[in-house]
């Protein structure tokens, strides 16, 4: 009797419904008879365990794969068909049923009682959380089938049936939670087939029901806001359980609607519903996003009506900008939260992180799409053609631009900044790893991106505010930390947009001469000024990456360009980093090399040119760099193909001679004072030239600190006086007569080297394919803007060369900044003129960059733990999946140890995504 007892009870209550699960992947009744049966009826009982059997979303997840509905796709169709008709239908009657959503149970007696009458008792909520997750699991195979929109698509979403204006008046009649109670006009009401009125005389005319896909959107905007499900039942009014009621206060209410910890979850899942429905996107290839757009996008953004997407664009803003209450501490309270390795022992998933990162992801999808008669309108403005949304292009950007009251502009401010603080204290701790990253940083710097794109006033607000060099701090500072991550690269590419659009506004320009506040890692504090701080990040981002961001160089010096005509007292660490990026682009190696790379030099120097113009006597350190460096800007003035290509194949010669040398003297063959053998004081004076030239230091060290250049650095020999160096003064020298013997050794040898420039520009300088011609050295150099810093150096440079010979070398350099303060040269120089900076303009290739980036986002967000879009055939973006490595020690010890230990790899797979450019 006893040995069965286990036996009788588990069969009959299965307490963890195993058994059923189980059979449903290997038994013939189960995911096996979706593809094997054929026309399936929509009455079968086989579509209720699909609502009832599943307890949780990795359930579904688990139980049901991407290779099951994709067999059945091919091998029966329309039971997929039939599997979406039903799911649905099973959704909508859900939200009109009495008895959704079902009462939570709250205590361990209602628990053990609901136990007992298990087998009785009807869960709806659980139904509705099934249905919701069989649509996230069949949807992506669905969208993935080839074609623009496929057939099946058409047919099962967004066919319409054909109805007479009586029958369509009865039907809504009786789905109450469609009725519009908004000011909206009565066609766009009749177009979402939701008319709040009923037609007092019936007429015969053929009108259509909304589509399954319209349906569906209307449903998971009541869900959204359903009182007991995602909202507290307390806001219920009457038997009426949809309350469109924001839910946070923040933008749009000042209302705290209660708590929302219990509800958490279901918000989760049915925004991420929406998400997959808007992801229809990323299986269309980049050439036809704008020309194949997205219907489920389409049908959102232009045909949700205004109040609703009032409060859906409110919930997802307000929800996301109190994420400072995110992380261990909103679920075991905050002591908890702020021990050190909290994330390694709470090893669960964090519903209102996981929420807070679905409500950005979501706010950026919406607030991105542009596509088909999504695009924003061109209009004229002051500063020429620019585009604005409307609300009948995307009704979210639209709603977005308008906001204006400074409570919401704070309010947003506050909770960016707050998202950046932390992600900020992750990175500036004693303890390697103590605080685990924010996880929706990347959707955050996006969604600020949009903000200050699309509001100008938010924009003039936050640069207004004493936040502006904070936030510009944090952008770099993390700029820095992922830029050596070439899976962070289109952050990186993000960040260096975003500083190049707020460097194009005078009040961020004016805000560059204050500290910066923030804390910030050691090695970045203290560096002086925001202006300072910007010059040595950029040198960073530019200098230390060996040209794997070459993309983003571009936007970087025009933000310094851009930002320059408000530079004062910079430091003399900042002006030698400006002079080393001058020199790293005007190296012939790096100007031949590509296209597009004089443009870069051309913003340099249009940096010089600004400061000159405006703000001579207050950066006296500048000013004295730029006429160390004088004979680098008088030999750009005569610039041409062949001495950029001598220059090259000298250099060329100069380290293969070096190499062998330096083979030689390991073999022992080398002889002691050889002529071929470089002198000790011939040594240093060639270290001291690469100092002061501008070779590049590496992370964090200092200028003395070098390494040799690798053609793959954008910086090899600078175009500098080879007897110049930062610790000799301005002066001329006569040449030694050893030098004046290997000078004329380097003539001879350039007879021999001439024959072989043509095949060095055709084979060695370009990249790409590209070859340099004197003709377009000439189209670009001709155009470089040298006047302003020739008329500076040939005013001052023997001004400074005489006062240098008459004093103590001790005390020039004191001296020699003190004559530049005390300079004027309004008399020599032009009247600078108004200033115009360079703004981020976007274009079609931009617009489908950053749609891929952060659909790739959200790709890689949903590979765990769910795998939402794993193995599906995505289109708008590479995905490469790097291979799982067992961790042979702990993540917590790899993450205590720090830098002893290498850390070792997640057991989930890693998407390196390939973006279009």
């Amino acid at each position: 009797m006893l040995a069965n007892f286990p036996q009788k009870i588990t069969v009959p209550f299965n307490l963890l419904g195993d058994e059923a699960k189980l059979s449903f992947r290997s038994q013939p009744g189960g995911i096996v008879k979706l593809a094997t049966a054929r026309h399936i009826p929509e009455t079968d009982s086989y579509w209720d365990q699909y609502v009832t059997l599943f307890d949780s979303a990795s359930d579904v997840f688990t139980l049901i794969s991407h290779n099951d509905v994709r067999r059945a796709l091919y091998d029966a169709p329309e039971n997929v068909a039939t599997l979406i008709r039903v799911i649905t239908s099973r959704l909508f009657n859900l939200v009109l049923d009495h008895t959704f959503p079902s009462a939570p149970n709250t205590s361990v007696t209602s628990f053990a009682s609901s136990f007992m009458r298990v087998a009785n008792t009807r869960n709806t909520t659980k139904e509705a959380l099934n249905c919701i997750r069989v649509l996230q699991r069949v949807l992506p195979v669905v969208f993935e089938l080839e074609s623009e929109t496929s057939r099946f698509e058409m047919e099962v979403f967004w066919k319409r049936e054909e109805v007479t204006a009586l029958e369509v008046s009865s039907s809504t009649h009786s789905n109450p939670q469609f009725v519009i109670d908004d000011e909206e006009d009565d066609e766009e009401a009749a177009e979402a087939g939701l008319s709040a009125k009923v037609p007092s005389q019936p007429t015969k005319e053929k009108q259509y029901l909304p589509s399954l896909a319209e349906k569906l959107f209307t449903c998971i905007i009541d869900l959204m806001f359903c009182c007991g499900f995602t909202l507290p039942t307390k806001l219920q009014v009457d038997h009426y359980k949809i309350n469109y009621t924001i839910w946070e206060k923040g933008v749009g209410s000042t209302v705290d609607p209660g708590p929302s910890q219990p509800y958490e979850s279901n918000r989760t899942e049915v925004l991420r519903l929406l998400l997959v429905l808007l992801s229809k996107q990323i299986y269309a290839p980049p050439v036809s996003l704008f020309t194949c757009p997205s219907l489920y996008s389409l049908q959102f953004v232009q045909k949700t009506p205004r109040r609703h997407v009032l409060t859906v664009l409110c919930s997802l803003m307000n929800t996301a900008m109190h994420s400072q209450q995110a992380g261990v501490a909103h679920l075991v309270g905050s002591m908890a939260g702020k021990l050190p390795y909290n994330h390694l022992v709470f090893k669960g998933e964090d519903l209102h992180t996981t929420l807070i990162g679905t409500c950005l992801q979501t706010l950026c999808v919406l607030l991105d799409f542009q596509s088909g008669t999504a695009r924003d309108v061109a209009v004229d403005s002051e500063g020429g053609q620019s585009s604005t949304p409307t609300s009948k292009t995307n009704a979210f950007r639209y709603f977005i631009a308008k906001l204006h009251r400074p409570n919401d502009f704070a309010f947003v401010l506050q909770g960016v900044v707050a998202i950046f603080e932390q992600q900020m204290a992750s990175m500036n701790n004693l303890l390697p790893g103590s605080k685990r990253s924010v996880p929706y940083i990347a959707e955050t710097i996006i969604f600020f991106w949009k903000m200050i794109d699309l509001n100008r006033k938010f924009r003039a607000y936050a640069l207004d505010s004493d936040r502006a060099t904070d936030i510009l701090a944090y952008l770099l500072c993390y700029g820095i930390e992922v830029k050596d991550k070439p899976q962070q690269h289109g952050l990186c590419r993000t960040i260096s947009y975003i500083i190049q659009s707020i460097s194009a506004e005078r009040v961020f320009g004016q805000k560059l001469a204050s500290p910066i506040k923030a804390q910030l890692p050691q090695k970045w504090s203290n560096l002086g000024t925001a202006a300072d701080f910007m010059i040595h990040a950029i040198y960073n981002m530019v200098a230390t990456t060996s040209g794997a961001l070459n993309s983003l160089y571009p936007a970087l010096i025009i933000a310094l360009s851009n930002s320059a005509p408000y530079f004062k007292n910079l430091t003399v660490t900042a002006s030698t980093r400006l002079i080393q990026l001058f020199t790293a682009f005007s190296n012939p190696s790096f100007l031949l090399a590509d296209e597009g790379h004089p443009r870069l030099l051309f913003f340099m120097l249009e940096t010089f040119n600004s400061v000159l113009l405006r703000n001579l006597s207050d950066n006296p350190n500048l000013v004295y760099g730029i006429l160390h460096a004088h004979k680098a800007f008088e030999d750009l003035g005569t610039f041409t193909l062949a001495r950029g290509l001598r220059e090259i194949r000298r250099i060329q010669q100069a380290k293969e001679e070096r190499a062998k040398a330096e083979a030689d003297a390991d073999k022992g063959k080398g002889r002691a004072n050889g002529q071929g053998e470089e002198q000790p004081h011939e040594e240093k004076a060639r270290l001291l030239r690469h100092e002061s030239n501008g070779d590049y230091p590496s992370n964090g060290g200092s200028a003395g600190n070098t390494r040799p250049n690798s053609e793959d650095e954008p910086a090899a020999m600078p175009l500098m006086s080879p007897t110049l160096s930062e610790h000799q003064p301005l002066s001329g020298r006569e040449p030694s007569e050893k030098a004046r013997g290997k000078m004329r050794a380097n003539r001879a040898m350039s007879v021999e080297m001439t024959g072989s420039l043509e095949s060095l520009a055709a084979t060695t300088v370009g990249r790409n394919g590209f070859v340099p011609t004197q003709e377009w050295v000439t189209s670009w150099q001709q155009g470089l803007p040298l006047d302003i810093i020739m008329l500076v150096i040939s005013e001052l440079l023997p001004k400074i060369q005489e006062l240098q010979s008459s004093l103590n070398p001790a005390n020039a350099n004191g001296a020699v900044v003190d004559l530049i303060k005390s300079t004027n040269l309004e008399h020599i120089l032009p009247k600078p003129s108004p200033t115009s900076a360079r703004r981020f303009v976007w274009s079609d290739a931009s617009i489908v960059w950053l749609t891929s980036l952060i659909w790739g986002e959200i790709y890689v967000r949903g590979m765990s733990p769910l795998g939402v879009w794993n193995s599906t055939n995505v289109r708008l973006f590479f995905v490469k999946h790097a291979e799982s490595q067992t961790r042979p020690i702990t993540e917590a010890v790899s993450n205590v140890v720090g830098g002893l230990l290498s850390r070792t790899q997640s057991s989930q797979s890693v998407a390196n995504r390939q973006r279009p450019s």
